[in-house]
């Protein structure tokens, strides 16, 4: 079975496909088939006029479309669209879902902070973990953080804050949004015995592979803030041409960092682990649980 997954978040878009086999007594397995990334950045749009521009639009429309053409290339039996933070600020998100079912076939469901929380939990790689370990998944996105708590094999809390790598640099964070992460952490998650923190997100997968770290082992805080500290005293250009970044990657990548560290500070953890997955991934589940239903 063949099945496909798009996210459209605030800063990119992706469209997952992968295929899937089921053994006759076992759990099945997810094999990737392409991933394919179109940084549209909805969120520069968004943030600043409430609304998605004309030349925004297009790009959605073209891209939507190569997406639709791609799953009939690959033979999809079955396919899922949500859009997050940017679409979820739009007066005109609405029209453009409607205009692009009627154009693709492609019925995107605009979801919830909350939503987005549960999707990312259920890429399931806390159950391949340590079940005496409590687990904190951190996604960092263009428009909002996702944080999903995971104790004693179940889901204890989960929260969307709308603390993102875009809203900073549009500079639409306050002190206040902060305080409330920061006593959100303190009141829900703080203080519980080994805890382990997870990684979500295109940033801090990008951390990862550049720290040379192996699959599987965690990043320090102290290494977080080490590239944090490095990357805030280049200019952005510098970043792109020194560590061989993609503009749409070199500007985000400084606040998330920032908010990766913070977490894990009030959360009182100090290792991160990067599985490389993303709400995407989190997606195919949710898909495949929903067609063997």
């Amino acid at each position: 079975m063949i099945l496909a997954a798009i996210d459209i978040g605030t800063n990119a878009s992706r469209l997952l496909i992968s295929e899937v086999q089921i053994p006759v007594d076992g759990e099945p397995v997810f094999n990737k088939l392409n991933l394919i990334r179109v940084p549209l950045r909805l969120g520069f749009d968004v943030f600043e006029t409430g609304e998605i521009s004309k030349e925004k639009k297009g790009m959605m429309f073209q891209t939507m479309k190569a997406y639709a053409h791609l799953m009939k290339a690959y033979g999809v039996h079955h396919h899922i669209a949500v859009a997050t933070s940017a679409m979820r600020d739009a007066k005109n998100s609405d029209e453009l879902v409607r205009k692009i079912f009627l154009e693709t076939g492609i019925n995107i469901k605009i979801i919830s902070g909350d939503q987005e929380a549960t999707l990312i939990y259920e890429s399931h790689v806390a159950e391949h973990l340590n079940a005496d370990s409590n687990y904190l998944y951190i996604d960092v996105g263009g428009g909002s953080t996702e944080l999903t708590f995971f104790s004693n094999g179940a889901l204890a809390y989960k929260r969307s804050f709308n603390i993102g790598t875009i809203r900073i640099l549009k500079d639409m964070v306050t002190e206040e949004d902060w305080d409330f992460m920061k006593e959100s952490i303190k009141e829900h998650i703080k203080g519980r015995s080994s805890m382990i923190a997870i990684g979500t997100g295109g940033n801090i997968n990008k951390v990862f592979s550049m720290s040379k770290k192996k699959d599987g082992k965690p990043l320090h805080i102290d290494l977080l803030r080490d590239y944090h500290r490095e990357f805030s005293t280049c200019t952005l250009e510098e970043r792109i041409f020194r560590y061989n970044l993609r503009k749409d990657r070199a500007d985000v990548l400084v606040p998330a960092l920032l908010i990766y560290i913070q977490v894990l500070k009030w959360a009182g953890i100090e290792e991160i682990i990067v599985p490389k997955i993303g709400l995407a991934d989190g997606l195919i589940q949710h898909l495949f649980a929903e067609v063997m239903h």
